[in-house]
């Protein structure tokens, strides 16, 4: 295939030859041989990675309730009552992205009174926590019950994979991810579920072995997971999982690095409050950190952990669409002068410390441009602006999903003979593109030098 008039690294009107799934050279006019695609003097650039998304999550969203905008608790009542009308009686009905500044705390019994006929569970906007009706209890049968699951409330704790082991429901299907992702422009992806077994990581390794996933996956888990023969997917680091009401000790904590690195692995740590980030440094500190070892979220980090971070030599993933999807509930909640602290990006990387770019799919949008436009502005829906000295240029804010997988936050791939062909082609020169940033300027995503998305 020959990619006709593109913009390549600022250079305008060459031509790309792709070949075996490589750049095989670029140039102007370059000879003709095989499949031509008119560029139409569009900017040609790496194929982007999020860098932290959970994959079953995001598809089942598909056939869950959002409750992210509701608008108080009649809302809630509608919503729930429109996806009842439309099931059998009996039939689950999912809701996603509950928060408690919707319509208060939620229990059982008000589940039972928003769905008498069906069994409903709500997950908050955390993904930390799930509330089921009576009805749900009652499906999930008796005995056997995790720690973090309370009968009397309706309310279960991070017990996502007893919750899936009960319920035995199909798993979502993942192509229409895969087609999602791909328009986005999105060719690597890395599922930071902490729940991925061998079970989940063989379902996802035969979707992207058929084309439904066509994205290069990377997984982490909490436990052990080989890699398979043929490279469906690399294994990633190892999640440690931190609730700052139940936090480890710190000895629980370095054993848990320790076995990582028994298996050869770097640690991932989800780190979104002050207390869980002081843990995390101080365990890192005690164990040794290593390259490749990462801070998931890095929601609130004061500027004292800066120094603490570089000198640990720690990656931060971070999600900046969180400010536009959250900012304004977290204007109003948090002290103005720790705003500063919200999911930063300018002042880590001015100290040295690797950022790099993600979704945190489906908590947030998968959309990665629009990642990049509130890293750009800084930027909540409703128009006010937090940590505005956290803001980076949108150059910047692209590479922060230009870092290879297994090296988040390190030099950006590039355009360039010899590399892999995972390639987006937009409809305009980058820099027209980054003026604003939109999924609507990708026209074309190739993955080993073939289209799994085109317009």
């Amino acid at each position: 295939m020959i990619l006709r008039d593109v913009e390549v690294e600022g250079r305008c009107g060459l031509d790309v030859r792709l070949a075996d799934g490589r750049i095989a050279e670029i140039g102007p006019r370059l000879a003709a041989r095989g499949d031509e695609i008119d560029g139409r003097g569009g900017a040609l650039i790496p194929g982007l990675c999020d860098h932290h998304i959970h994959l079953f999550g995001y598809a089942a969203r598909a056939d869950s309730v959002a409750l992210e905008d509701a608008r108080g608790p009649d809302d809630v009542s509608a919503r729930i009552a429109a996806a009842a009308a439309g099931r059998a009686e009996g039939a689950w009905i999912r809701a996603l992205g509950y928060h408690e500044r919707i319509a208060g705390e939620l229990s059982r019994d008000d589940l039972d009174r928003l769905a008498p006929n069906h069994p409903l569970r709500v997950q908050h906007q955390t993904g930390a926590l799930w509330v089921l009706n009576s009805r749900a209890l009652a499906a999930l049968g008796e005995g056997d019950d995790p720690p973090g699951l309370d009968r009397a409330s309706g309310r279960i704790w991070r017990e996502d994979a007893w919750l899936r082991a009960r319920l035995r429901a199909a798993p979502p299907p993942l192509a229409p991810v895969g087609r999602t992702l791909a328009a986005l422009g999105i060719a690597a992806l890395t599922d930071a579920s902490v729940t991925t077994d061998a079970d989940a990581a063989a379902r996802l390794a035969e979707a992207h072995r058929t084309g439904a996933l066509p994205q290069r996956l990377t997984l982490m888990s909490g436990g052990a997971l080989e890699a398979p023969a043929d490279g469906a997917f690399a294994v990633g680091p190892l999640k440690v999982l931190l609730d700052d009401h139940a936090l480890p000790d710190l000895d629980d904590f370095v054993a848990r690095i320790g076995r990582a690195r028994a298996w050869g692995r770097a640690v991932a740590v989800h780190c979104v409050t002050a207390g869980e980030l002081a843990l995390t440094l101080a365990a890192f500190a005690t164990a040794g950190a290593r390259p490749g070892d990462r801070v998931e979220h890095g929601g609130v980090i004061p500027a004292a952990a800066i120094p603490q971070l570089r000198d640990l030599g720690l990656t931060v993933v971070t999600q900046s669409a969180f400010v536009r999807e959250r900012g304004d509930r977290y204007a109003a909640e948090v002290d103005p002068a720790e705003l500063g602290d919200l999911y930063r990006c300018a002042s880590l990387r001015a100290a040295g410390v690797p950022v790099a770019g993600s979704s945190d799919a489906p908590y947030a949008s998968p959309d990665p441009w629009a990642g990049m436009a509130a890293a750009v502005d800084r930027r909540s829906a409703g128009g006010a602006v937090l940590g505005a000295g956290e803001a980076v240029d949108a150059a910047t804010a692209l590479s922060l999903y230009l870092g290879d997988p297994a090296d988040p936050g390190g030099p950006p791939r590039r355009v360039a003979v010899g590399e892999t062909a995972d390639l987006v082609l937009l409809d305009a020169p980058l820099r027209d593109v980054l003026g604003e940033p939109s999924a609507a300027h990708v026209r074309l995503t190739l993955m080993d030098g073939a289209v799994a998305h085109g317009r």
